[in-house]
């Protein structure tokens, strides 16, 4: 591989950031076909249950997809979904060359796709950028391989690492424009996560307000069925997950649109794992937590979060103000979560910390 190969893969991997909001569960794929140096066809998989990203680009291009190169992604399935599969695709029109960034992690495919190729006598190279590519895709990726969601957790704080005063007071710690970067986060999410607390406290719709058209699922935990029915985030429809058994509550939530789940942990509390698990059978790739210092610790303390996402005001609250997660007192070193950076920049006049859970000590 050389670079212009490097060059073509790069503009399949800014395609298929196009669908970073729409293509749950599926991944986010581009494809640029290119023959005699030019391109004769581009394409992305723009939604679940549409053409994927080689099925555009293949339309195209046309008759000109005859001879030239694929630049692909991810591996080009080779099984029947809703969709054809893309290996036969591009086999028929003549393709004699793909690159791929990577394989293919879900089981249905993983490997098999390159496999049908090379057997039709494809020429078939994979590895090209593939940290790029991985990464567009992390929580599909996580998603298949561990049959858990990537979770991500957004906190809003003051310098002193604090989300609210002591009287509950929140609103607003972080400017307007931090408040907006939050909505893209949700947008590429399938799934908003919350704690009762926070329905309680602050009665959240935690919905996207922007205009990708979509939704993410919106799970709240309430081990004791404590949120009323008339909570604004039951509108349009929600997952409550709890411990309780409680058929007059479960009925009133499920009147007012809601799923109600009994997954019960110890300690009468809403088993996390489990519930992160249904949340990846219902094809949750990305959670978004969106909760107060119970819920972040707990996650934190399970081991069940991924990434950070820290808006940090310019401000400091004091001591006796609520922190970020309730992770109790730890007593040595060793019990610390360790982060390391992934991206840090001002949004407006607040600084965006995005670090990732170090997973291994």
């Amino acid at each position: 591989m050389n670079a212009a190969d490097s060059q073509w893969m790069a503009l399949a991997l800014r395609l298929a950031e196009r669908g970073l909001h729409t293509t749950s569960p599926n991944p986010r794929v581009g494809c640029v076909l290119v023959k005699d140096g030019k391109v004769v066809g581009e394409g992305w998989h723009e939604r679940a249950g549409e053409p994927h990203a080689e099925v555009h680009a293949l339309r195209v291009a046309g008759k000109q997809a005859q001879g030239a190169t694929a630049y692909v992604t991810l591996e080009p399935c080779s099984h029947h979904g809703r969709t054809p599969p893309c290996s036969d695709a591009l086999i028929a029109a003549g393709v004699k060359r793909v690159v791929a960034a990577m394989q293919d992690p879900n089981p249905l495919v993983a490997g098999q796709g390159i496999a049908k190729l090379r057997a039709a006598g494809i020429d078939v190279e994979s590895g090209l950028m593939e940290a790029a590519a991985r990464e567009l895709n992390i929580g599909f990726v996580v998603r298949m391989s561990r049959g858990m969601p990537w979770v991500r957790s957004k906190v809003a704080a003051s310098l002193d690492g604090h989300t609210a005063l002591n009287n509950g007071t929140s609103k607003w710690i972080t400017g307007e424009a931090a408040r907006s970067d939050v909505q893209q986060w949700r947008a590429r999410s399938c799934a908003v996560l919350t704690g009762v607390g926070t329905v309680l406290a602050d009665d959240p719709q935690l919905n996207v307000r922007s205009e990708s058209g979509r939704q993410p699922l919106r799970a709240i935990l309430d081990s004791h069925l404590r949120m009323p029915p008339t909570a604004r985030i039951l509108g349009g429809g929600a997952l409550v997950y709890t411990a309780s058994a409680d058929a007059a509550k479960r009925a009133a939530l499920r009147q007012k649109g809601a799923e109600v789940i009994q997954m019960p942990g110890t300690n009468g509390q809403v088993d996390l794992s489990a519930v992160l698990r249904d949340l990846a059978q219902r094809g949750c790739n990305e959670v978004l937590v969106e909760a107060g210092r119970t819920l972040n610790g707990a996650l934190l303390k399970a081991g069940l979060v991924d990434e950070l996402v820290l808006y940090l005001a310019p401000q400091l609250l004091g001591d006796a103000a609520r922190g970020m997660a309730d992770l109790g007192e730890l007593t040595q070193l060793q019990q610390r979560v360790e982060l390391h950076w992934q991206d840090v920049r001002q949004v407006g006049g607040d600084l965006r910390i995005v670090a990732r859970i170090t997973k291994e000590k």
